[in-house]
């Protein structure tokens, strides 16, 4: 191998022939640009979801994948920044159509530091802790069937088993098992687990 750093063109055609340096030599020379472009493009609601290393993981996955199957060429002189950066751009905004779809909307998602704001308004720590337990069980909530939402309301609001099983028009037995199952995923979280 000569002194001289090998061009782009080069190295696809090394990478091609399964010489295992020129994807490393690819990745190190762009991969610093690729990452800082994703922090930059990245809004802030996003960027506490998405690291800039996983745009740039994924951008290197899509590219050596479509280039073994011979979809790029880099003419003689030129960079396969160009490609990278439309790569990535893409990505980026697939991420982010991703995290802004319905319930995942982190427009919509507070952060520690904006929901710790709202919290202070309310008048004591004992009404701090119920709004802290409500936003827990609401997203809790969230994850379940929505055939199960109703018994947990209901057995919230006060009711007994027998006139949830009513209303719901489920079994008894059923109800226990819901509520069981709500309880375990209540401690669960507010155990700090997932």
């Amino acid at each position: 191998m000569s002194d001289e750093t090998p061009t782009d063109q080069s190295l696809l055609r090394r990478f091609r022939r399964g010489q295992d340096d020129a994807p490393t030599l690819l990745y190190l020379r762009y991969a610093g640009r690729l990452r800082s472009l994703a922090a930059a493009q990245s809004s802030p609601a996003l960027a506490s979801r998405v690291d800039p290393e996983d745009i740039v993981q994924s951008v290197f996955r899509t590219f050596f994948r479509r280039a073994a199957q011979g979809q790029y060429e880099v003419p003689e002189g030129e960079e396969i920044w160009k490609l990278l950066l439309i790569i990535a751009l893409h990505k980026i905004r697939d991420v982010a159509d991703f995290h802004r779809a319905a319930r995942r909307d982190v427009r919509a998602t507070a952060t520690g530091a904006v929901y710790d704001r709202s919290l202070a308004v309310e008048s004591g720590p004992d009404e701090h802790a119920l709004a802290v337990l409500r936003l827990v069980i609401d997203e809790t909530l969230e994850s379940l069937p929505a055939t199960h939402r109703p018994i947990i309301e209901l057995r919230i609001a006060g009711h007994e088993l027998a006139e949830i099983a009513a209303q719901t028009r489920r079994s008894k037995r059923t109800v226990e098992r819901v509520l069981q199952e709500f309880r375990g995923l209540l401690g669960a979280q507010i155990r700090g687990g997932d």
